[in-house]
């Protein structure tokens, strides 16, 4: 067995810190998210299944689970109120009739983008909180050290839809007079 390369004292400090940083960020975050997405009626597990099933094109409910980082029956329960609300429709594959796949209504995918019209980065803590950091830096911080520890525990696939959400909305969206608002297919094509 080999030595350990930090001490405990190293090792609670280090899981302590990230712990209240972490609560302290998430509860900046929840109040920023559920502010947004309050006008729509929608809470914020429907809001990041309609985002990942957006991105994915449709998901699998274990899929959504994952990315989403909740429980199966989470996942499963607040995408069935979205489907009762016309914002997804639920299928099976017929080569897969194991799993349950989601898939955005026309309704859906325009609340989502209706959404993404109205952000308001002025009301948004944690953008008021890295803003700083970006007029002093000329960017906003990477946070490419806690991407890392993200990879490490839920895998280099749970990175990848990470990084494809927002590859998606470099290219398929575009700001008009201060709102992001999606390309049209030809102009998609032409990106």
């Amino acid at each position: 067995m080999t030595e350990k390369q930090y001490s405990m004292k190293e090792a609670m400090i280090f899981t302590q810190r990230v712990a209240q940083l972490s609560k302290a960020l998430w509860k900046a975050i929840e109040k920023d998210w559920q502010q947004w997405i309050k006008p729509f009626d929608l809470n914020i597990n429907e809001h990041h299944i309609l985002w990942i099933a957006y991105h994915l094109n449709g998901a699998s409910i274990s899929d959504v689970a994952k990315f989403g980082v909740m429980h199966v029956s989470t996942a499963f329960n607040f995408s069935k109120k979205l489907e009762e609300r016309g914002l997804l429709q639920f299928s099976k594959k017929e080569n897969d009739k194991r799993n349950t796949y989601i898939q955005l209504t026309e309704e859906g995918e325009n609340i989502l983008l209706q959404l993404m019209e109205t952000y308001a980065p002025d009301g948004n803590a944690v953008f008021s909180g890295a803003l700083p950091l970006r007029e002093l830096y000329g960017k906003f911080p990477e946070i490419v050290e806690m991407m890392a520890i993200v990879r490490n525990i839920y895998g280099e696939d749970f990175m990848e839809i990470f990084e494809r959400s927002f590859h998606n909305i470099e290219s398929r969206f575009v700001e008009d007079e201060g709102k992001l608002k999606k390309l049209q297919s030809t102009e998609q094509e032409l990106v």
